[in-house]
């Protein structure tokens, strides 16, 4: 038996995917996996089949069109075809983590291509797929193009790769983002966008924290109410979430992080160190950097929410040299930090301070 890859359009009705199957079952071709792309012109059917030694590529081209299949596409396939499309997906994003600078390879696996190609752009440049073409914007600029010379490109691929594409920029934006931190007494920190492979670090950081100077909302909870807070912070879809972390032991260990969630043109934003890091800079630096990335991204104003008894985060907000409104209501401040020179004519965000 030989492995073979079929692409062929099958016109998007009921029993017309059964009788292109029947027809090549009756070549005694075996079916091994499938996949269905939805396009302008009808349904895209992927097969990875298994026939006859003696069978050709026109022999399984007039099967599928004796099977009512439309411009059929036939070549011989690798057994590593046989791997779930999905998880070979999830496989090659998974590379992309680790190695953000492989997604030429990447690319180039995923589709099949014929060459990837990054080229200097203007930033204004749009995605484009052609028959045997596709131009994907890099978000950290310029632009891939992608040839693949058959089959044809279609809309699901492009989607895949420009999903790839925007996984790899999100990477290297957040490992661009390590900044090494100097404190006094020689001590050294890393500050870097987290991850969901920190959660359990940032579990031990807030159970070291003290109520007193803790972050309203999180501090004090429950451990369930702790982890399930963290894991939506994690996974906020808008704004930032840094850590800093101390590598001078035998592994990492989280001290302190910084959250913004962007709301509009105001961001909300927090800051939490654990206690026996607090008053050595470290509050101040997440939250600069948590400043250049709003300013950075278009917003007004930072609203923070902060315990009225928290005096080193009052401090460290006073530090940035920005001044603005300060409100209170019972044992809970809201400081606005504006970012521009005007005023900002917007409901501040309801606190939820790194919830």
């Amino acid at each position: 038996m030989a492995l073979w890859r079929i692409r062929a359009t099958v016109d998007d009705r009921p029993g017309y995917l059964a009788v292109l199957t029947a027809s090549l079952a009756l070549r005694a071709v075996n079916i091994l996996a499938v996949q269905v792309h939805t396009t302008e012109g009808g349904a895209v059917d992927d097969f990875l089949v298994d026939g006859p030694e003696t069978m050709t590529e026109a022999d399984l081209i007039a099967a599928v069109e004796r099977g009512r299949g439309r411009d059929p596409w036939v070549a011989r396939a690798e057994a590593r075809g046989l791997a779930d499309q999905p998880t070979r997906a999830l496989a090659l994003a998974n590379r992309l983590v680790r190695d953000p600078e492989a997604l030429g390879d990447v690319l180039r696996t995923l589709l099949g291509a014929t060459s990837v190609t990054w080229r200097p752009a203007p930033a204004a440049q749009t995605a484009t797929r052609l028959t045997d073409t596709m131009r994907l914007p890099d978000p950290a600029g310029g632009c891939y193009d992608i040839v693949r010379r058959e089959p044809s490109f279609t809309p699901a691929e492009f989607a895949r790769a420009q999903a790839l594409v925007e996984l790899a920029a999100g990477v290297s934006r957040r490992n661009g983002d390590q900044l090494a931190l100097m404190l006094a007494g020689g001590a050294e920190l890393v500050l870097r966008g987290a991850s969901t492979d920190d959660l359990a670090e940032l579990q031990a950081m807030v159970g070291r924290c003290s109520p007193e100077g803790g972050t309203p909302g999180l501090v004090g909870c429950p451990a369930e109410v702790v982890t399930a807070r963290l894991r939506r912070i994690l996974d906020q879809p808008r704004g930032l979430l840094l850590v800093a972390v101390d590598s001078s032991g035998t592994s990492e260990r989280i001290v302190g992080a910084g959250r913004l969630v962007v709301e509009g043109v105001l961001a909300e934003v927090a800051v939490l160190v654990e206690d026996g890091w607090r008053r050595r800079g470290v509050g101040t630096a997440l939250l600069r950097r948590l400043v250049a990335y709003a300013g950075r991204t278009g917003q007004s104003a930072l609203v923070a929410h902060v315990a009225a008894g928290d005096l080193g985060m009052l401090r460290t907000l006073a530090r940035l040299n920005r001044p603005g409104e300060v409100e209170r209501d019972g044992d809970l401040m809201s400081v606005t930090v504006p970012l521009v020179d005007r005023p900002v004519d917007v409901a501040a965000p309801t606190p939820a301070t790194m919830t």
